[in-house]
């Protein structure tokens, strides 16, 4: 996906046009993800979903299915961390994992936010892998040795984390969330869901729509 310039909040109109763009251009498309059944609602958040922040207060729940090296994903970051500032306390907020196949190093991505937040720094490294994304995306040499690199900057406890970045439940939980997200019809990357309908945003002003019109029922 071939975003060349920074996201800025202020131009974030801009930017969800831009998404758009991108992921028709790029392949990495999905069509539209149709309404969940009551059996796809069940894999849509698990007990063990990652929960950005703490939890609402209510029942609305935003989910994402994401790709840490989409270019896509890395500009509706700001956008989704905007949201998420708006509606703490009220919104859960679920991150799931789906590296795509043609990222060379989004599994490699994926696994090491897991490792972090089996030590309570999942937010960390979430945020460090997007706002690095330019340093490293699109490459098609292993970032392993780099992406331990932030596991020290984060001052993690490195033995565990070599541990975690190796263990093949690690690498199962990833493919998890990833096999859900088939089942629940996302094809590419970044694929929204609100209270487990499909939500495709047009305009930033959709995200706070749909938000309030959640909350209000």
């Amino acid at each position: 996906m071939k975003i060349q310039t920074k996201v800025s909040l202020l131009i974030a109109l801009v930017v969800v046009a831009g998404i758009a763009l991108v992921l028709a251009l790029d392949g990495d498309d999905q069509g539209p993800v149709t309404a969940t059944t009551p059996e796809q609602t069940s894999a849509l958040v698990r007990d063990d979903s990652r929960v950005l922040g703490e939890e609402g207060t209510g029942d609305v729940t935003f989910v994402e299915f994401s790709d840490f090296e989409c270019e896509a994903c890395g500009a509706a970051f700001p956008i989704v961390e905007d949201v998420r500032e708006q509606y703490a306390g009220e919104v859960t907020f679920v991150m799931r994992y789906f590296p795509l196949l043609s990222h060379f190093n989004s599994e490699r991505a994926a696994r090491t936010v897991e490792a972090a937040a089996r030590q309570d720094r999942l937010e960390d490294m979430y945020t460090m892998m997007f706002e690095t994304q330019a340093s490293w995306g699109e490459s098609q040499e292993p970032a392993d040795d780099l992406f331990r690199s932030y596991a020290e900057d984060l001052g993690l406890d490195m033995a565990q984390f070599d541990a975690d970045y190796a263990d093949p439940e690690v690498a199962a939980r990833v493919q998890q969330d990833v096999d859900d997200g088939i089942e629940l019809g996302v094809e590419g990357t970044p694929t929204f869901f609100i209270d487990g309908e499909p939500f495709q945003p047009e305009t930033v002003g959709d995200f706070n729509q749909a938000l309030d019109a959640a909350l209000a029922e």
